[in-house]
């Protein structure tokens, strides 16, 4: 049985972001003692409700015309979030993230399989949309891009150049007219490039 703390936002009211509105998953109400220690919070546990997700998303994208970008369970300032970043060709609207939202949470609902708290939300992956997949990163190759290491390389923990080519564990950046390979293992981020 799934009770709720408290609402999620209305949809409108986050600009291209749907948070579900009440009864429908905005917050599960806490677990109590004996399914924490049954079922446990692992990170095996969040990769499958992202797999689980993404699944169900992908079998959504043959009757609504939309991309899914990503799905993250995170947790920020104590609270999970479930987040769905899906994209449409010329942009994606409230609307659009409202009946996906819709469909996700009544699926949700169904499964029901998982039990933290958390919030759903479904958005665009805006302007600073991270390149984590190799469709993205096909999409973008020619394009600046930046980004971030885990660790330093030649002292630097930053890096920007235009992606030339990837492969499974690397990147080829061209940066002040040479190529510079990246580990991909060692990309803590990795973005589009924004001029103002």
């Amino acid at each position: 049985m799934t009770r709720r703390l408290r609402a999620g936002f209305p949809v409108g009211e986050l600009c291209n972001t749907h948070s579900s509105l009440p009864n429908r998953h905005g917050v599960r109400d806490i677990a109590t003692e004996q399914e924490k220690r049954a079922g446990g919070t692992g990170l095996k546990k969040h990769e499958d409700y992202v797999r689980r997700t993404e699944e169900f998303l992908t079998e959504l994208q043959k009757a609504l015309p939309f991309e899914l970008v990503d799905v993250e369970f995170v947790k920020e300032a104590g609270t999970w979030y479930l987040r769905a970043y899906c994209d449409m060709e010329g942009g994606i609207g409230v609307d659009d993230c409202a009946e996906i939202s819709r469909r996700l949470s009544d699926w949700l609902d169904q499964e029901d399989f998982i039990p933290e708290n958390y919030i759903l939300e479904v958005s665009s992956p805006g302007l600073g949309r991270q390149l984590k997949k190799d469709k993205d990163l096909l999409r973008e190759i020619g394009k600046k891009v930046e980004g971030k290491y885990y660790r330093a390389v030649d002292g630097n923990k930053e890096f920007c150049g235009i992606l030339k080519d990837f492969d499974a564990s690397t990147l080829t950046l061209e940066t002040d007219g040479a190529e510079q390979v990246l580990e991909r293992s060692n990309l803590a981020m990795l973005r589009l490039m924004i001029d103002f």
